[in-house]
């Protein structure tokens, strides 16, 4: 073990590393039971994202600590699992076979990147004023859908307005967020777990939660449903159909898209913003993942475990897996190797028995977990320098338009264009990157097919 993960290399040992990992697996453990609720509501069977989101988890977190040997866990993410839900498969139309085809075709296209130049490329062309947008825009768009899903918000004639607390289940929604915003800001180890497992057992005497549907059969019809799930990815209603029709190839494309730059540049902000300050990564890294190919450094290989996962995870029936930021809880306590994330993955496993409890989880319990993180990823608009209006612009577009518009993709679309037009308009265009200018234009070729049909 010694040997292996070089704990004395790393400055740790192993009673440190088997902390870490647990610590890192009860603040991110709330993932098991807000997954199923966003992507079951596309028609994927609650049991089967379950166990979907177990194998993704532990498959990716084993991976990313015996190849990368980094204490970093793996989930499918909060935010991409909105993507896939809200936009893909209702605002977009796609069906949830063809959704996860395309997450597929993400994981390979993300592994080219990690193993090829072309990841010098996709990063240089993006600034970092809309890297920041789009992950503060998902935070604003995954908040919204949580305050959705409670029914906080009422619209009359379009017009939004804050709901009339005269319910049991809106009383017993506020009591639920109240809960999980005490236990963040007092900074709870496993905060937003814990308030899930309370509010659910709060929701009892609100009526939100039926005890009799809890079966020990429910881990068997589980494995049942992932039978379902399963390499459905693959079959005549995934990529079987998914460039059938041609006009719909440039919307599929910029999908597609749309998936791989959130997930890629979520993994990066979290590996940098957590790795480099605590010595995990150093400048040596950063240098290598713009500019080599191969594995030369521990973050290639840490992104080349994150592209694999998420086509496992689609494998199995979920959303894109990632690179977690609540890996920083285990890090914090001291995980220096992939030691922490082989324990963290031997946890997610062992949640398998969760499996029969999973069902009863109201959504009551579950929203508040979708608000708390999308404040947490708010966060990336401070990095915007909003005094200048070149840079203002282009980011406010990117974020708002996440929100209001209801898609991910509409809101990288919107900040690409107006990125280019104020460049254009200060004779500025040569600044933009050929990469840029390619996908600005194609997001506006995907505007005027769907204007046409």
């Amino acid at each position: 073990m010694e040997s292996f993960f070089k704990l004395k290399e790393n400055g740790t040992k192993a009673s440190t590393e088997v902390l870490a990992g647990l610590t890192t697996f009860f603040a991110m453990a709330y993932i098991l039971f807000v997954n199923p609720s966003v992507l079951s509501q596309t028609g994927i069977p609650a049991g089967a994202v379950f166990l979907a989101t177990v194998f993704a988890a532990a498959a990716g977190t084993l991976v990313m600590g015996l190849f990368a040997n980094v204490p970093y866990a793996q989930a499918p993410g909060m935010g991409l699992n909105a993507f896939f839900t809200y936009t893909v498969c209702f605002a977009l139309g796609f069906s949830w076979q063809q959704a996860l085809a395309m997450v597929f075709l993400c994981g390979i296209i993300n592994v080219i990147i990690t193993v090829t130049k072309l990841r010098k490329a996709l990063i240089k062309a993006i600034p970092s004023s809309l890297q920041n947008a789009i992950g503060g825009g998902i935070g604003v768009f995954i908040a919204y859908i949580g305050l959705l899903n409670v029914n906080l918000l009422n619209f009359d004639a379009g017009v939004p307005s804050i709901a009339t607390f005269n319910s049991p289940a809106l009383i017993f929604a506020v009591v639920s967020l109240l809960l999980m915003v005490v236990l963040v800001i007092l900074k709870v180890p496993g905060a937003i777990f814990i308030s899930i497992i309370a509010s659910t057992l709060i929701g009892i005497p609100f009526g939100a939660v039926n005890l009799s549907s809890i079966s020990f059969a429910g881990v068997e019809n589980s494995f049942a449903e992932l039978g379902t799930t399963f390499g459905a990815a693959f079959g005549s209603a995934g990529m079987g159909s998914l460039f059938a029709d041609a006009s719909k190839i440039p919307l599929v494309l910029m999908t597609i898209f749309a998936f791989s730059l959130s997930d890629t540049f979520d993994t990066i902000g979290t590996f940098i913003g957590t790795g480099r300050r605590t010595g995990i990564f150093d400048a040596a890294d950063e240098r290598a993942l713009e500019n080599s190919s191969g594995f030369k450094s521990k973050m290639d290989k840490a992104l080349f475990a994150d592209s694999v996962a998420t086509s496992i995870g689609a494998v199995f029936g979920t959303s894109n897996t990632t690179t977690y930021i609540e890996s920083a809880a285990g890090i914090a306590v001291g995980g220096r190797t992939g030691l922490t994330s082989v324990v963290t993955s031997a946890m997610f496993l062992l949640s398998i028995v969760l499996a029969p409890v999973i069902g009863i989880v109201p959504s009551q319990a579950t929203a508040p977990a979708l608000i708390i993180v999308g404040v947490m990823m708010v966060s990336a608009f401070a990095d915007i320098k909003w005094s200048e209006i070149e840079e203002a612009l282009p980011a406010f577009f990117a974020g708002l338009f996440m929100a209001l518009c209801y898609s991910i993709s509409y809101g990288i679309a919107a900040g690409f264009i107006f990125y280019c037009l104020v460049k254009v308009l200060k004779g500025q265009a040569k600044q933009v990157h050929p990469v840029l200018w390619v996908v600005t234009a194609l997001f506006l070729l995907n505007f005027i097919i769907l204007a046409m049909i």
